[in-house]
Formats: structure tokens, sequence, C-alpha cells
């Protein structure tokens, strides 16, 4: 939890350091991070990630001890995306699971696995359209439908040899479900914090920035998932065609994005969000200290939250996880 709105944060499994200038050490089995006014220290065996933002000092005895702990020591930009990671020189599994992985990519079985993925986004966009309509009492089945209809095109998509077509018809149908299911998320939000349209890279205003900066958290956590069950993030499906990019972290996130959507429409509905949160440069909005203190501390508070998926209780990272293995499980056992 964070500690009286310092910028170092440490919950019992993640090392979040998000000021300029401050360095990390090992000292008796601990952590140490030391920056200008404070002194922390997490113990090593508690600690499953470490988040550095830019102009942090680390020792080679951090990154070791990273390593030798199976600890992921991310390098995080200002959007929120990790821009690297040291991880050990050894995946999380035995190396059938990525050959097979590669034989999965070029069969329909991986376009059916889109699909599905794909329909798991539709519904949480359906969920968290039908959660604030019920906490604003506002209508929003009119949208709900819609987004419902464009889930059963895409369930209907025919799967043919062409994989290039299939992918750019369910592009198609994906961006325009997201077309309406933003549009419907503006209208249901505060004056201050309804936007025109996403706008990613930069963002353009304190939603979308928000918005971005959860994605990025959210993409660090599925990368994480996916290296631990032994697949490689570099061999995608839809998103096959972006070289030198982990491609399978954006097929795979689609089934998570709405537990970003929830966390900061819920922020904004409490009108917590205010000026002090942002940068703005030029027009565009960028995260500050305090925005990413609050946001980074609700959203994996959000993600510690046990909820109950096909009977099994555990934390929605805990689910998340559970489905990166699922599908290692899966290609383990797979035959074209």
């Amino acid at each position: 939890m964070y500690r009286n709105q310092t910028e170092i944060a440490f919950d019992t499994t993640q090392l979040i350091i998000n000021r300029r200038g401050a360095s990390v050490s090992i000292n008796n089995g601990r952590f140490c991070v030391k920056q200008a006014d404070q002194v922390m220290f997490a113990p090593v065996f508690q600690i499953k990630s470490i988040h550095l933002h830019p102009a942090t000092h680390l020792s080679y005895e951090v990154i070791s001890t990273a390593i030798e702990n199976d600890i992921d020591l991310l390098f995080i930009d200002r959007k929120g995306f990790p821009i690297g990671r040291v991880w050990s020189n050894q995946f999380g599994s035995i190396s059938s699971i990525r050959k097979n992985q590669l034989t999965f990519t070029a069969h329909k079985s991986a376009v059916a696995w889109v699909i599905d993925i794909l329909g798991r986004k539709a519904q949480g966009h359906v969920a968290v359209l039908e959660l604030l309509g019920m906490l604003l009492e506002r209508e929003v089945q009119p949208t709900v439908e819609q987004i419902r209809k464009y889930a059963d095109k895409i369930k209907a998509c025919e799967i043919s040899d062409d994989f290039s077509e299939v992918f750019a018809q369910l592009r198609g149908l994906e961006g325009s479900m997201a077309r309406v299911y933003f549009e419907q998320l503006s209208k249901l939000l505060p004056t201050d914090y309804q936007f025109a349209k996403r706008s990613k890279h930069p963002a353009l205003d304190a939603f979308n920035c928000l918005l971005n900066y959860a994605y990025g958290m959210l993409y660090g956590h599925c990368e994480s998932a996916l290296i631990h069950a032994g697949l490689d993030p570099f061999i995608g499906i839809m998103h096959r065609d972006e070289y030198n990019r982990p491609v399978l972290v954006y097929d795979f996130i689609e089934q998570f994005r709405h537990w970003a959507d929830y966390v900061v429409c819920h922020l904004c509905l409490q009108e917590v969000v205010c000026e002090e949160f942002f940068e703005v440069e030029m027009g565009t909005y960028w995260l500050g200290p305090i925005g990413k203190r609050i946001l980074i501390q609700s959203f994996n508070d959000y993600l510690g939250e046990k909820v109950q998926v096909n009977g099994l209780s555990r934390s929605r990272l805990t689910h998340l996880q559970l489905e990166a293995q699922q599908l290692a499980s899966e290609l383990k056992k797979f035959h074209s």
C-alpha cells in the first residue's frame, strides 16, 4: 500500500518506484529503495515484480537477485507500458509448447481462439455498461444490444483458409463494437471527464490518459503471465504481422481490458480525478506522479479482489495467470 503519499509503493507483491533519482540495492535479504527524503525496505521473498520508472538507479545485485528469485523486473515508460524486462534465459516450461504454438498459429483452431477472445471482450463491454448503468440508474440497453449484435457477427465469422481476410473482418467488427462502447461510456461519465473519441498515444484528454496507463499496467501482467506459462509472447495470431513486438500479448489482453475500463470509470465517477493528476503538453495529457499513485493503487486493489470464475474463487490477477496456463496446457497437447 502507499505510505504517506510517497512515490514508492509496496503492496506485499509489487515494488513500484515512481520517482526520478530513486535507487535500488540489496541489504540483508531485502530490497532497499532510497530517494531524497526516505528509505524503504521490502523483503526479497515477498516481491513478485519490480516496476522501474525513468531515472531509477539499480545495482547488479538487484538484477541478479530478481533473476534468481523469479521476480519480474520491468522498465516502464511514460505511458505506463513496459518497454523492457529482465528475466532469466529460460522459459517457464518445456520447448514443445512453443513449437506447438508456432504450428497453432497456422491452424484454423487459432482463428477460433481469437473469435472466442473477442467474444469475451464483448461480454466485458456489456458487463461494464450494465454495471455502470445500474449504479447511475441510466439506460444502456440499446448500446448493449448493439454490442451483442456485433458479438454475434464475430461468432458467425466463417473461418476460411485465407486468415488475413478473416482477421481483417474481425478487426472491422471489433473496431465498430469498440466505437459504440466508448461512445456510451463517455455519456455515462461526469461532464469534466467525457471525451470525443479514443486517443491512444498521446492521449488528448484526462480519461484516455488514465485508460492508456491502466492498459499499460495490464499489458505488463499479461506479458508476465504468458512468459511464466512457457509461451513465446512474440508469436501472435491476429497481430502476427507486427515485427519485433510481443504480439501474443496484444491478442491475449483483449479479454481483460474491461477491468481497466471499469477502474478508470469508477475513479471518474468518484470525481477524485483532478488537474494535478496530469502533465499537459501541447494539448496532450500525460499522467503525473499523483495520478500514477492513485491509479496504480486503485488498479492493483481491483486486480487483487477475489472473484469467482468457473466455480473457482481467486483474485482477478490469478485468474489472468490461470488463463495463460490453460492456453499453454492446450498448446502442449496440440496436434495439427
